[in-house]
């Protein structure tokens, strides 16, 4: 069942996502587009009820405003203009700060004015997925990443839901993977789902493209690259591979950069792909937030852990031993990350905090171990509690737990003599360090 949307254009305000959410939150989808769609391009999209466009303070780019095109206030569906003066429109100076205010504003607007129907759901979603999965694959192949964490895994079921056996699922081991990582990957996926699996181990070749980069931006675009690499070469051993699978979602791509927002940081997945990619890209998630991603694994009958698995970024721990990667603080994150979660899950924390992972920086302190002076790394323990990935809280662990936590790291890890608890939220923050 086609969809009802409501389209936001991008003119500089800072609630896009916020907005964008609260109109799904009404059971009306909703999709954000930048603030030059085309003629073309407006109309190519279906089922459109009613457009807001979405005025704010970033809408000068290089000097100069910016502003919708005269078709948009032309397509033949209601327009709500917010912080943007324009006659034939409604008009909105700014959107309430209080929640109730502002779901009665969009109320008002995507329920009564523009008459759309509360058809967004989970079961619809995966329906149309499935669907245009078919229409664009067709009988050809494609190769999926699949590393075992909630976005790919949502992703392969959904391509077996749509076209079976002509997925190949690539898990590749580059080496920055939590302890016992891949080995879990091919257990459920392999010998349990009877995924078509290759396992690749790159550790070596990425370590070594690595070396001696501390840039988190140039880390996260060697690894999308690299990844990119390994996948043609699987594909050359493969035949009919004409298509990419890719686990995006909406906050990968805010978090990349929009013309009237400034990148927080590239994904492996949005900015860090080659020009001479071979593959076109198939990605079914990209415009759902992190708890619908959860949603739809649920609908197409996911185990309820795999669903619920601790969010892990592309680039592993890549972006958790900070600065230039060697294999001793690699190590380091890789057993302290190990320890952390085997304790929350013994106090019940790992179903209640939604993210919680250990961070090595590239600098030492002084301590003291075996009665003399070590000069030794620290380990940093994040713990936070987010809906969207947008914004983050948090999480208050108890003392006991901490001390706990604190004295396995410092007794079991090597080369670490210090432990850190992170409370910064996000923002100012973001969820990882890199």
């Amino acid at each position: 069942m086609k969809q009802d949307m409501i389209i936001i254009l991008d003119l500089g305000n800072a609630e896009n996502t916020t907005i964008a959410r609260a109109i799904r939150a009404l059971g009306v989808y909703s999709e954000i587009y930048p603030h030059d769609i085309t003629k073309e391009e407006l109309a190519a999209l279906s089922n459109v009820k009613g457009i807001i466009i979405n005025g704010g303070p970033n809408n000068i780019v290089d000097g100069e405003k910016i502003d919708v095109g005269p078709w948009v206030y032309e397509a033949g569906c209601p327009v709500l203009a917010v912080d943007h003066p324009q006659a034939n429109c409604e008009k909105l100076d700014k959107w309430p700060e209080a929640e109730a205010e502002q779901e009665s504003a969009l109320k008002g607007f995507i329920l009564e004015t523009c008459r759309a129907e509360k058809n967004w759901n989970m079961k619809n979603f995966v329906a149309d997925q499935v669907e245009l999965i078919k229409q664009q694959v067709g009988d050809k192949k494609v190769l999926l990443a699949l590393s075992g964490g909630v976005d790919s895994s949502v992703v392969a079921a959904l391509l077996i839901k749509a076209i079976g056996k002509q997925l190949v699922c690539v898990h590749v081991n580059h080496g920055l993977m939590r302890k016992g990582e891949s080995e879990s990957v091919i257990e459920v996926f392999q010998n349990q789902l009877d995924a078509n699996l290759i396992y690749v181990d790159a550790t070596d070749r990425f370590l070594s493209k690595l070396e001696n980069v501390a840039d988190p931006e140039k880390k996260r675009k060697i690894i999308g690259t690299e990844f990119i690499r390994v996948f043609e070469e699987e594909a050359r051993k493969l035949e009919g591979i004409d298509f990419l699978a890719q686990g995006t979602i909406y906050p990968d791509i805010v978090e990349s950069g929009t013309k009237t927002a400034k990148v927080v940081k590239s994904h492996h997945n949005v900015g860090g792909l080659p020009d001479d990619l071979q593959f076109e890209l198939v990605e079914p998630v990209r415009q759902l937030f992190k708890d619908e991603v959860r949603a739809c694994g649920l609908e197409l009958g996911l185990p309820h852990d795999m669903v619920f698995r601790q969010p892990f970024p592309g680039p592993g721990l890549g972006v958790r031993c900070l600065g230039a990667i060697t294999r001793e603080r690699l190590e380091a994150v890789r057993e302290s990350d190990a320890i952390l979660r085997e304790e929350f899950a013994k106090a019940g924390l790992d179903k209640k905090v939604w993210q919680y992972f250990t961070v090595v920086p590239d600098f030492k302190s002084v301590g003291v171990k075996d009665n003399a002076r070590s000069f030794e790394y620290p380990v940093i323990l994040r713990a936070i509690n987010t809906i969207d990935a947008m914004t983050a809280s948090i999480e208050q662990i108890e003392w006991p737990i901490l001390l706990k936590i604190t004295d396995r790291i410092l007794a079991e890890v090597k080369n670490v003599n210090r432990v850190c608890y992170d409370i910064s939220p996000k923002p100012c923050a973001t969820i990882e360090w890199e």
